[in-house]
């Protein structure tokens, strides 16, 4: 049975994807409102905070001296020692997550890194996986539809560039199996994706940073629809701390630096793909 939370969601302040403060960040919902809530709904809303983690867990295993994010669950420490002891084939510590483990462990098999995936692309999959197996159907289907909308503009990037669609595409569902093979401007996804419609003409958009405004207008608008009948259980929470984590990035992120970071990503795809050698034993 579901736990509510009428005090602590009746007290959520409102929020705008306009608002250009804050009064509660990310990491600040952590701290005031983990106390109240039950393990296993703590354990959903990590999932959102792991993103942060997994972003840190790939630049120390670039640097391990690096200096990490601000967001994630683990420190520094906890994650190096995460990385440590799958190169050492230790038995994984049930205090975090196994698919860290996992993708350290191909990362570091040759035959795995010889696939030609982007270390990105392997963690993201590794993730999607452990959030949709997480037996809460609010949550599964909210990040099949990333999964499913990230797979599609990747393709759609991939067909423009004369890229290999089928090593960039994540996950192995009705939508990632399409994406790798057709060669319909649709991908035959019409009817079968959700939103395809209304994705299709955002991925159509020329300015990088307003195409990316339009995709967390789309997200945000999934969550109001989707938890609308939530009214005080843990889905409203996850949905409210979903829309913090849209506003925040705004916020920190002015038009000059989204656009060089979505040329950046663009850059990224063109590239011949392969596994960058620091990911290599």
């Amino acid at each position: 049975m579901k736990k509510n939370y009428y005090y602590l969601i009746a007290g959520l302040p409102e929020l705008s994807l306009d608002d250009s403060k804050l009064g509660i960040t990310v990491r600040e919902f952590r701290e005031l409102y983990y106390p109240e809530l039950a393990n296993d709904d703590r354990a959903l809303l990590d999932l959102i905070y792991l993103s942060y983690d997994n972003a840190n867990l790939l630049t120390l295993l670039k640097d391990k001296e690096a200096a990490i994010a601000e967001g994630g669950l683990y420190t520094s420490d906890e994650l190096l020692a995460i990385i440590e002891a799958a190169r050492a084939e230790e038995t994984p510590d049930r205090n975090y997550p196994r698919y860290m483990y996992d993708f350290v462990a191909q990362m570091d098999n040759e035959e795995s890194a010889a696939e030609g995936i982007f270390p990105e692309d392997r963690l993201a999959q590794l993730y999607y996986a452990h959030a949709m197996s997480q037996g809460n159907v609010f949550v599964e289907r909210w990040f099949a539809f990333n999964l499913d909308l990230n797979n599609f503009l990747t393709a759609i990037t991939a067909r423009r560039y004369n890229l290999d669609v089928k090593s960039l595409i994540v996950g192995d569902n009705e939508v990632a199996k399409a994406l790798r093979t057709s060669n319909s401007r649709d991908f035959g996804l019409t009817g079968v994706m959700d939103g395809f419609e209304e994705v299709m003409r955002i991925s159509e958009i020329d300015n990088l940073v307003e195409r990316e405004r339009k995709l967390d207008v789309l997200k945000w608008e999934w969550m109001e629809e989707n938890s609308f009948f939530d009214y005080f259980t843990v889905e409203k929470l996850f949905a409210f701390l979903v829309k913090i984590q849209i506003i925040e990035r705004w916020i920190t992120l002015d038009a000059e630096a989204g656009g060089e970071m979505l040329r950046g990503m663009i850059r990224q795809l063109k590239e011949e793909v392969k596994v960058p050698q620091e990911f290599r034993v």
